[in-house]
């Protein structure tokens, strides 16, 4: 009976997931407009006049389909960043959760759920690692879901691509790019969108997981807990 009273009360997190998944849907579809735009820029060819950029500080007007580009490009940047925020507010608390459920504290500090996503060379395995840790202290003996090394492999695909998530093109220098060479920016637009899936995919499986576990008597290492 003590140990029942001493486990603290579970944070509900399906609400977060609903949100997160809302906004991962969200960022895929923006990131699926931007695709549908850049083959149309390279449908369309590059005008007459060269590229918009012309060198020595000059720019040429934009055209109908150039500027449509750059305003989904925002529309896309935005989405994003909804999507981070969301993604890592239900992170925190799933990560809370399974601190509950396991008795033992998680194996990356809490600045980490943020910093794993920015420190270079860390940021290739923390986030993954930070995932993974939820849903073994959620679920123990549980499989790891497929969903999780596909939603990895499929951001470091676009993370790392040099024309996905991390290029540092301007969005006139990208409109070049679809003109002469859209293929690369196809590939990495269909990572980040195949990312975006299959994180829906890890948020519902570690919402069921820690769902699970609020149904379950406490009693895994509940008396461990500072």
């Amino acid at each position: 009976m003590n140990d029942h009273m001493a486990r603290p009360a579970l944070t509900p997190v399906r609400g977060s997931a609903r949100i997160a998944v809302a906004a991962l849907v969200l960022a895929g579809a923006a990131w699926a407009a931007r695709a549908v735009w850049q083959l149309r820029l390279a449908a369309t060819g590059l005008p007459a006049s060269g590229p918009p950029d012309q060198g020595e500080g000059r720019h040429r007007p934009l055209t109908a389909l150039e500027d449509g580009y750059h305003l989904v490009s925002s529309l896309g940047d935005g989405a994003t960043v909804l999507c981070a925020i969301a993604f890592l507010a239900w992170l925190w608390r799933v990560r809370d959760n399974a601190h509950v459920l396991s008795g033992q504290r998680p194996r990356y500090a809490g600045p980490w759920v943020y910093a794993g996503w920015i420190v270079p060379v860390a940021n290739l395995w923390i986030p993954r690692g930070i995932v993974a840790d939820i849903h073994r202290a959620s679920a123990p003996g549980a499989r790891l879901p497929r969903a999780v090394n596909w939603w990895w492999g499929l951001w470091l695909a676009g993370m790392l691509s040099g024309v996905g998530l991390m290029y540092a093109d301007s969005t006139d220098e990208v409109i070049v790019r679809a003109y002469t060479d859209v293929h690369l920016l196809l590939a990495a637009d269909a990572a980040v969108v195949g990312a975006a899936v299959a994180c829906v995919l890890v948020v519902r499986a570690l919402t069921a997981a820690q769902e699970a576990g609020m149904d379950t008597p406490p009693g895994r290492g509940d008396a461990q807990l500072p």
